[in-house]
């Protein structure tokens, strides 16, 4: 029975420390940024997919003469090949892509004037040590 109790001991030491990793892991803010990204891009996924299939797709079939790209098949023996599906996934693809790429260019002209603000927002403190600074060299230039 000893020995029986002492294996136990050993396989719950190393499940706690197995625990411990994972506590490690999951807690580091990499992983965590990036599950809130995952999950922020499965939901903008399905806002484009249903801007591409709601909207923009009936407006290019109708551009196109009432074109269905998803019903577009090649009958190859006893082989359906759903090229128009594949043309489908790649037109959704680019927008997704390009969605994308506008909202990182949003986000980076917003935080660029975020930057430019902050820095134009000096507080007394900053100011009056600039003020140091600025009377320290002054005086070292005249010592010269």
């Amino acid at each position: 029975m000893k020995k029986v109790e002492i294996q136990e001991t050993k396989e719950l030491k190393k499940l706690k420390e197995e625990a411990s990793e994972f506590k490690k892991f999951i807690s580091r803010g990499n992983v965590v940024d990036m599950a809130v990204g995952v999950i922020i891009g499965g939901a903008f996924g399905n806002i484009v997919t249903s801007l591409v299939q709601d909207m923009l797709m009936p407006l290019i079939g109708v551009v196109l003469g009432g074109l269905n790209f998803e019903s577009l098949s090649i009958q190859v023996g006893s082989a359906n090949i759903a090229y128009g599906s594949f043309i489908q996934t790649i037109v959704d693809f680019l927008i997704i892509s390009f969605s994308i790429f506008v909202m990182i260019k949003v986000i980076e002209k917003l935080k660029r004037k975020q930057e430019a603000k902050e820095e134009s927002q000096k507080t007394d403190e900053v100011l009056l040590l600039e003020e140091i600074r600025d009377l320290l060299k002054n005086t070292m230039k005249e010592e010269k």
